[in-house]
């Protein structure tokens, strides 16, 4: 009788930093030889490694290790009451459908929902035609280069838009907070396309901007090689429909073109697109978003504080934190932390200072940032979407004029925004907003961010210190404005089908259809909704 391939992993094997795989490998192998279980034709991989860093006098490595063989049925016994447990890595599983397309469908977006989208799309036989308002990867970076040096902003290719999406430049993190078994599938695909191995197994896993935009390029180069056409600078402004609510057409900036099935998977800027699918019809709602400020510290001090004796430990590599606070009404939290990192400008409207993070594949910069975001609710701004819009354009239009009307950034020490002054000028710790032309200018965050916000910030500040000493310090620097943590509206779908309420080929996706919160979740969504349509139609 012959065995079938398993996979078990054994968890909580806390090391030093300093051990090697080879030593939690060894771990395993002595409680399989404890058990009698023979170590021939047994491959050991790491599946997760994570850092303890609760005690910075015990940092500890934690490692769960997968053992993979043929075990017999006493065998896989003997292993659950070890303790470890059997996985399975799961490929997306879909049946096609008998209904005949009309014509390719049309993915609208290219950021990780609209890639993956596609990309199964067409490994599946289904051409799909994929629309980016932006540039493509190259061109993307020639213009956020030119804007960061003082060239006008492109509205249509910047840190927002173009080839990629906008997780181009935040650094690839993939941390994500679904329990979802496509989760893997996404690593191993982003792998095969050029990401690290490593994110595979980091609790903590990021790919890099500077890899990334290689791994987004390849992708789309492979969905054109099987058919599928990728149009970069065109810009999606509606679909046409019939009565019934079906599209069998979509209007672009280069015309009208054809559609069998139309994915709107935007991202979470596309304030325009919104307006014009709000207009139309589509039943969309407000939802709860964040705005804030990014926090600058130096990466050394970070790693010092959290990491103690251990800091710069190559095992460890820089120090990551994620933090919150409640002030009884409102959640403020740290978001999109980027050890040795830069903020970045990621406006993508004229007259609005955006910022974000991003960081290379290194982590080699001397600064480490994160968002710090206080909640905003549908009492805050009202209660339709766009007034959620007009919410977040308001905050970034003032920050614009806060830092002098030439996308400057507003910045200010924390010791000053805790103090209620304005006097002192970044010194130990130089904001990296556009540091290559020094755009930076100081101005009270009041000027720009409603007073709750600010007392909101000011709270937590004070209870992150107490988690991490030095996070208020008071050369720390703040620059706002955070705006785009999420979408703040969500696009109403059928649980089902997955299509937009009212319509019969329409299917909005991804963070900005307000159904993910990050790379993998929005990725997650893409490959959920290809099946969708693979479901219902033939190739």
């Amino acid at each position: 009788m012959s065995l079938s391939n398993q996979i078990f992993v054994f968890n909580n094997i806390n090391l030093s930093p300093n051990a090697s795989f080879e030593e939690a490998f060894s771990v395993v192998k002595r409680k399989l030889k404890r058990l009698d279980i023979s170590l021939a034709d047994i491959s050991f991989s790491v599946f997760r490694k994570s850092i303890d860093a609760r005690k910075r006098s015990d940092i500890k490595i934690v490692y769960s290790i997968a053992a993979s063989g043929r075990f017999s049925a006493k065998e896989r016994g003997l292993l659950e009451r070890e303790g470890a447990f059997e996985v399975f890595f799961r490929e997306p599983e879909f049946e096609i459908g008998s209904e005949k397309i009309s014509a390719p469908p049309v993915v609208v977006g290219t950021g990780p929902c609209g890639l993956f989208a596609a990309l199964l799309l067409a490994e599946n036989g289904y051409a799909p035609i994929v629309l980016e308002r932006g540039a493509c990867v190259k061109e993307r970076q020639r213009a956020v280069r030119a804007f960061e040096s003082g060239s006008p902003l492109s509205p249509d290719t910047n840190i927002q838009f173009g080839a990629g999406g906008a997780g181009t430049f935040s650094d690839g993190k993939l941390i994500t907070r679904i329990n979802d078994p496509y989760s893997s599938y996404v690593l191993k695909r982003l792998v095969e396309f050029g990401a690290p191995e490593e994110i595979k197994y980091l609790a903590k896993p990021h790919v890099g901007t500077d890899i990334l935009s290689v791994v987004v390029d390849r992708i789309l180069t492979r969905i054109e090689d099987l058919g599928g056409k990728v149009y970069y600078n065109t810009k999606f402004q509606k679909p046409i429909t019939d009565v019934s609510g079906r599209a069998d057409a979509v209007l672009t900036s280069r015309g009208e073109m054809k559609a069998g099935a139309v994915i709107i998977a935007t991202g979470h800027s596309a304030r325009d697109t919104y307006s014009s699918l709000i207009e139309l019809g589509m039943t969309a709602e407000a939802k709860p978003f964040s705005v804030g400020m990014r926090i600058e510290h130096l990466t050394e001090d970070i790693d010092k504080a959290m990491y103690g004796d251990f800091a710069g430990n190559e095992n460890l590599g820089h120090a990551e934190y994620a933090l919150s606070h409640n002030t009884k009404v409102r959640g403020v939290y740290t978001f999109c932390m980027c050890p040795g990192g830069e903020v970045v400008a990621g406006a993508s409207e004229s007259l609005g200072v955006v910022t974000n993070g991003m960081s290379r594949h290194a982590r080699a910069g001397k600064n480490s940032n994160s968002a710090v975001v206080c909640s905003v609710f549908k009492e805050d701004f009202g209660s339709s979407p766009l007034e959620a819009i007009e919410f977040q354009r308001k905050i970034e239009r003032a920050a614009y004029a806060a830092g002098g009307s030439d996308y400057s950034a507003p910045i200010i020490t924390v010791g000053d925004f805790l103090q209620g002054s304005l006097r002192s000028e970044p010194s130990r710790i130089q904001p990296t907003y556009m540091s290559s032309s020094g755009r930076v200018r100081l101005a009270d965050p009041s000027t720009y961010l409603p007073k709750f916000v600010c007392d909101g910030i000011k709270g937590a500040l004070s209870a992150f210190d107490n988690k991490i000493k030095g996070f208020a310090a008071s050369d720390a620097v703040l620059t706002g404005a955070e705006t785009r943590t999420s979408a703040p509206i969500r696009f109403t779908r059928d649980k089902e089908s997955g299509l937009s309420l009212g319509y019969d080929n329409i299917y909005p996706a991804g963070e900005g259809a307000g159904y993910a919160g990050g790379i993998t979740s929005a990725a997650i969504d893409g490959i959920r909704t290809a099946m969708l349509i693979m479901r219902r139609y033939k190739p």
